[in-house]
């Protein structure tokens, strides 16, 4: 299998790379305790005077409670955090639009931040193995968007991510004991549009699989071409981006360099550590390259708890997400998804998703843009194997089941199911769960 050379280069390079960052947001990883060092606990953030603990992909915020995940290092003034991993999947979707596929899913994410005059200096990369896998990516009944070959539409399969997935950096400047203003600037880089990413969610990283909402809610973590402002009062932040729409092509390996044609907002609101709500807004100029007459504009709200069951952590995402075309109807995608890690070796996690999805059809089918109701109830399980040097080793299985309209029976069967089974290598020091 592709994945083992990859696995054992991950393990091989884990003792280089056992120096620490810390965005804790970068990565809604998992949660687990990590051993870090009490100057690095006390850091700020690197868009405001706040907890790094609260920053999350791009420059979206989490839970300021999530516990944090990666390899950390202070030297000098610099802060650093590496977080990577690879997973090994066996992928079995049923019914006649299903398919098999062994594959392997990957990232290597770092950070760094100094303090720069009054301000702070974040640098943040993040790398993917997934073009590997192939332009058509894997099955995923009922996904959609991108394109394998910039002629036709992936349906039923997941797209994967660009060799580059973030190239990134930022600058935020003290305007006074609470409050602060900040740049970020990415090719690729994440907008201002959504929560925080699925692979970065707490909620949702455990799980392999890409939600059915992607496209209705954070599809824009990876655009080629971001530039973002914001300010940040408290536990408010508000940021307004321009960036450029177009989803990346089907020529994973290279970077992209389009035009900023897209704009869009964001409110976040931290009220509380355990608690992180966001609403955002944008107008996607020619998202689809399929499609290059037609606008979207996007609007999206999300809650995010970080709690506890037992004592166990446990954290829950809710998020609407709703596309407006232009020309075209609007159709919305709901997520209700969960990780509770029910001891120190053992995490559990569901997804409940709807969607109305008028892509499952290509242009010359008469059902094509007829939007189609689907809900999906994945549930799962992950559990650490053993640990060497700074990577951790662990395997999991997910099942999920299908809802959808009986018109489409006869191209997905009357009770469509799937599973995976994965194996997964991930950077990080041997620490124990709370």
């Amino acid at each position: 299998m592709k994945i083992i050379p990859i696995a054992l280069a991950l393990a091989c390079a884990a003792p280089a790379l056992a120096q620490d960052h810390d965005h804790a947001a970068m990565m809604a990883m998992k949660p687990q305790a990590m051993a870090m060092e009490p100057h690095a606990m006390a850091m700020t953030g690197a868009f405001g005077p706040y907890k790094m603990t609260r920053e999350a992909s791009g420059t979206s915020w989490q839970p300021e409670a999530t516990p944090m995940d990666g390899i950390h290092n202070m030297d000098g003034d610099w802060m650093t955090m590496w977080h990577g991993n690879v997973t090994a999947v066996y992928d079995h979707q049923g019914g006649p639009r299903g398919g098999k596929r062994s594959f392997a899913e990957s990232m290597l994410m770092f950070m760094a931040q100094r303090p720069v005059g009054d301000g702070t200096l974040g640098l943040h990369a993040m790398a993917s193995l997934d073009p590997a896998m192939g332009k058509a990516g894997y099955p995923l009944l009922f996904q959609t968007g991108e394109t394998a070959d910039g002629q036709h539409a992936l349906v039923d399969r997941q797209h994967p991510h660009d060799l580059l997935m973030e190239l990134s950096a930022s600058y935020s400047r003290k305007l006074g004991a609470d409050s602060s203003a900040f740049v970020y600037a990415g090719l690729p880089g994440e907008p201002a549009l959504g929560p925080t990413a699925y692979m970065h969610r707490a909620s949702g990283m455990d799980n392999p699989e890409a939600p059915l909402t992607h496209h209705w809610l954070d599809s824009t973590h990876v655009a080629f071409g971001v530039v973002t402002a914001g300010y940040v009062w408290r536990d408010l932040k508000l940021e307004a981006s321009v960036f450029n729409g177009r989803e990346p092509d089907q020529y994973r390996w290279n970077m992209e360099v389009r035009k900023l044609d897209s704009a869009s907002a964001r409110l976040s609101w931290n009220p509380t550590p355990e608690w992180a709500l966001q609403v955002s807004h944008g107008r996607l100029d020619s998202p689809e390259a399929l499609e290059p007459e037609m606008s979207v504009r996007r609007t999206t709200a999300s809650a995010s708890y970080q709690h506890a069951i037992g004592g166990r952590p446990m954290q829950t995402t809710l998020a609407w997400g709703r596309n407006k075309r232009d020309p075209g109807e609007a159709t919305d995608g709901y997520l209700l998804e969960s990780a509770l890690h029910a001891d120190r070796a053992t995490s559990l996690f569901a997804r409940f998703e709807r969607v109305a999805n008028d892509e499952l059809f290509p242009h010359d089918s008469p059902l094509h843009g007829q939007a189609f109701g689907v809900r999906k109830l994945s549930v799962g399980l992950a559990r650490d194997l053993f640990s060497a040097g700074q990577v951790t080793f662990s395997a999991g299985a997910l099942a999920s089941k299908y809802w959808k309209p009986a018109a489409l029976d006869a191209f997905y069967g009357t009770s469509p199911s799937s599973f995976m089974v994965f194996f997964r290598a991930k950077l990080a020091p041997p620490a124990s769960r709370p």
